[in-house]
């Protein structure tokens, strides 16, 4: 029997102990917290976008860092899998728009209860408040950790699935790249992703304020749209956010040698054609009023006032004296607004981390290590990541399976 440590008590780390203790090792999860999975209870807004119910290829799409790395892991431990796990654990599924895959109860919390009755069925060892100071090896083979305490910990093999740099205050502290580093590792520098967006523009006003069905192209400062999604979105006091942008936040590389702008299409149901009838039609109700109150039938009221300064239109002309061309222009302006991206919000509010341990240095099939043996890599510690809609937690599951079964 194999003595296997893992370290990190998130999704891929509780999956990774599961599945290595279901082998027939003995293991133990050392968890740096007083409680597992405290990231996952905050996934999804608490509701635990679990996987997305899409075929392989289209999960590997939407792995924009190096999705390919995963063909073997998911073709191992499929989305289907995982939501077969979850029903025999006793969380039924439910599956929304997108193919997002949900808790039916829509608690966070019944996942991470379910993944802990599976560390019990498969009399895994949890021991808490466990902060890792360092693996070691003998002979170019894992065979200890050493914990802050000092207490050393005999094994055969270790997982590391401490997670990446965002969430700090769930644990995740960038504690396995400084493992895989002392091995030799590569280290692609972390960087936030799937997070808000702040704007050179001032979108003070409009904090808050959550827009549903409309469009963005993200635009490099070639000119050239790299990314146009469609859905929900919102704004902060600094720029704006929510699921759309935070796909859109995976595309942009480095923003010390890029810039980017985000247009958006308040209204992507209609051309502009079709949206300027809508407004000569509102136009012709209001003709006696001021621009600013003839809005109302078409945008949030508190983006009125936004859109009315943009608009280089003042605000106390009555309707009917606004030209043709005053107009075509407010119509294209509902068509493209223009938000140029100044920096990303702060790294510790990314949903997950981009970067991480170089892909080329783990074993695809296994996610063993290449430079020493015995030891392993699962999720968000390893260089991938994707958009928002179950993905990232495919991943954790899948290379967390790997992991465990090869360990």
């Amino acid at each position: 029997m194999k003595k296997v440590v893992v370290i990190g008590g998130g999704a891929a780390g509780m999956v990774a102990a599961s599945t290595a203790a279901n082998m027939g090792n003995e293991v133990i999860l050392l968890e740096k917290n007083d409680r597992l999975g405290k990231k996952l209870l905050i996934t999804g807004k608490g509701r635990c976008n679990i996987t997305n119910n899409c075929d392989i290829e289209e999960l590997i799409e939407n792995i924009p860092t190096n999705g390919k790395f995963l063909y073997s892991a998911f073709y191992t431990f499929t989305n289907e899998q995982v939501i077969d796990m979850f029903n025999s654990l006793g969380v039924k599924t439910k599956t929304e728009r997108g193919k997002r895959v949900f808790p039916e109860s829509d608690k966070a919390k019944d996942v991470v209860i379910a993944l802990e009755k599976q560390l019990n069925q498969n009399n895994v060892k949890v021991i808490y408040n466990a902060k890792v100071d360092k693996i070691e090896q003998k002979n170019g083979h894992v065979n200890s950790v050493i914990l802050s305490n000092k207490k050393t910990i005999q094994c055969d093999s270790v997982i590391v699935a401490t997670g990446g740099v965002s969430y700090p205050r769930t644990g995740s502290t960038g504690d396995g790249y400084k493992f895989a580093k002392n091995f030799g590792h590569t280290i692609i520098k972390p960087t936030p992703s799937l997070i808000g967006l702040e704007t050179i523009e001032d979108v003070k006003s409009l904090e808050k304020l959550a827009l549903r069905n409309v469009e963005i192209r993200l635009i490099d400062k070639r000119g050239k749209c790299i990314y146009e999604d469609f859905g929900e979105m919102e704004f902060s006091n600094v720029g704006i956010e929510g699921p759309i942008i935070r796909s859109a936040s995976c595309r942009m590389k480095s923003l010390e040698n890029e810039s980017y702008k985000i247009i958006l299409d308040l209204k992507p149901a209609l051309t502009e054609e079709v949206l300027d009838k809508r407004i000569q039609k509102d136009f012709k109700k209001y003709t006696n009023k001021k621009f600013e109150n003839s809005l109302d039938d078409l945008l949030p009221k508190k983006l009125i006032p936004f859109i009315v300064n943009l608009s280089g239109i003042d605000s106390e002309t009555v309707v009917h004296q606004i030209s043709r061309e005053q107009r075509k222009s407010l119509v294209s302006l509902l068509k493209g607004i223009e938000f140029n991206v100044k920096r990303y919000k702060p790294i510790d509010e990314a949903i997950v981390t981009s970067g991480g341990v170089k892909t080329n240095e783990i074993n695809s099939s296994t996610m063993e290590s290449k430079l020493v043996k015995g030891l392993y890599f699962a999720g968000e510690v390893i260089d991938v990541d994707a958009y928002t809609g179950g993905f990232n937690l495919q991943i954790a599951f899948s290379t967390g399976y790997v992991a465990g079964i090869n360990c």
